[in-house]
């Protein structure tokens, strides 16, 4: 008994005698750890174009359902995404949001990524919905390259012409 209440106190007084580690925050940030999650991004590939095809996989993936994927149609003239459809809505409720990584992992374009932006608060509720224009990197941040499967299913062959017998 008389063993355990020195053993901690001895944690106590191991720091007493540190020089205390002091950051001048918000001027001064600490850095995170690599593996650290936090604020979600929707990424775009290279061209401008985005990741994000719609697929509802991080939606599903989501333990805390805080994620709202509406796909939609791509126009062949003016295509969003590579593939046939793209999210018309995308909307993560932070409140809901644990962080735990499952939609980055679910994602089959990479589209979705957790940062490392810590820096999160809300007012209300309705600030704490984060849509596709907060979550969508500006155009000329693209990463990465299209997928060769995407890749084919964008640059597919028009169908052949009938032929008139």
């Amino acid at each position: 008994m008389i063993g355990d209440l020195v053993k901690g106190l001895a944690t106590t007084v191991r720091y007493m005698f540190r020089k205390p580690i002091t950051v001048q925050y918000p001027d001064v940030k600490r850095p995170v750890r690599e593996r650290f999650k936090g604020r979600h991004e929707l990424k775009r590939f290279e061209n401008g174009m985005e990741r994000c095809i719609g697929c509802s996989l991080c939606s599903a993936a989501c333990p805390a359902d805080a994620i709202l994927v509406v796909p939609a149609e791509n126009d062949p003239a003016t295509p969003n995404s590579p593939g046939e459809r793209y999210a018309a809505t995308y909307e993560i409720n932070m409140l809901r949001c644990i962080f735990c990584g499952y939609c980055e992992d679910a994602c089959p374009t990479n589209a979705i990524v957790l940062e490392h932006q810590y820096e999160l608060s809300f007012y209300d509720r309705r600030t704490s919905i984060y849509t596709k224009d907060m979550l969508l990197v500006p155009e000329d941040q693209g990463h990465g390259e299209i997928p060769p499967v995407l890749e084919q299913v964008h640059r597919r062959p028009s169908p052949p012409a009938q032929m008139d017998l």
